[in-house]
């Protein structure tokens, strides 16, 4: 198998730094990131297209921060679209998520697998057959639609399609753009091992606690956290 080429964009060089890709990398509030740039990834290559970064970055705040679907929903259709357009970076950030907003590892394992393997509740069940169905034929049926709004609202059905959308699109983005993890992470698998053998923790968005950015996977060189 050939190996892929990484990098087709690039973080931002250092030399490129205008006072438009800094306010796209200070967006989300990490210490120093104005100065020096944001310690993630995705928005290091995203402060390539100031104007694409600004966008996206306050409706990526809508999507994760102030979405109608509640959290842990929210996960269970993140992961699933995750591990079925094999975004490893998504996957590797929302386990974390997962973590804090109640799922069990069992449970996010299970989102590989068909929904008639694990025992889902009736709605968790329903948001895993609208992801698939919508990313198998590009629509619901009224059946679908009929079980999800047993739950939800007629905002939070806005909210569940866009983010199931969205996070298609940035993974297919990501994917492309042939963009790694952080270096400083210890990779969480497919099989929800990491790559030094910790078992996966709790992490957090921005600003849910303190110290968030300092908490969004392992850092080998401080340790656990």
């Amino acid at each position: 198998m050939t190996e892929k080429t990484m990098w087709r964009v690039p973080r931002l060089p250092r030399e490129e730094y205008t006072d438009d890709s800094r306010e796209v990398q200070a967006f989300w509030g990490e210490p120093d990131a104005w100065e020096n740039g944001s310690a993630t990834n995705s928005i290091q290559v995203i402060a390539n297209h100031p104007d694409l970064g600004k966008a996206y970055n306050v409706w990526g705040k809508h999507l994760l921060m102030t979405n109608t679907v509640p959290l842990r929903d929210r996960e269970i259709l993140i992961l699933r679209v995750a591990w079925k357009i094999k975004s490893e970076y998504e996957w590797h950030n929302h386990v974390g998520y997962a973590l804090n907003y109640g799922m069990t590892l069992d449970e996010i394992a299970a989102l590989k697998k068909p929904a008639d393997a694990w025992a889902w509740s009736e709605l968790d069940r329903a948001l895993i057959d609208g992801v698939d169905e919508l990313m198998a034929t590009n629509d619901l049926s009224d059946e679908t639609w009929a079980r999800l709004t047993k739950f939800y609202d007629r905002r939070q059905m806005m909210d569940y399609l866009h983010t199931i959308g969205h996070y298609v699109m940035i993974g297919w983005a990501i994917s492309a753009m042939r963009m790694p993890l952080e270096d400083y992470v210890d990779q969480i698998g497919w099989d929800l091992k990491t790559a030094s053998g910790k078992t996966p923790g709790k992490t957090f968005k921005p600003g849910e606690v303190e110290d968030w950015a300092d908490k969004r996977g392992y850092d080998l060189s401080k340790g656990e956290q």
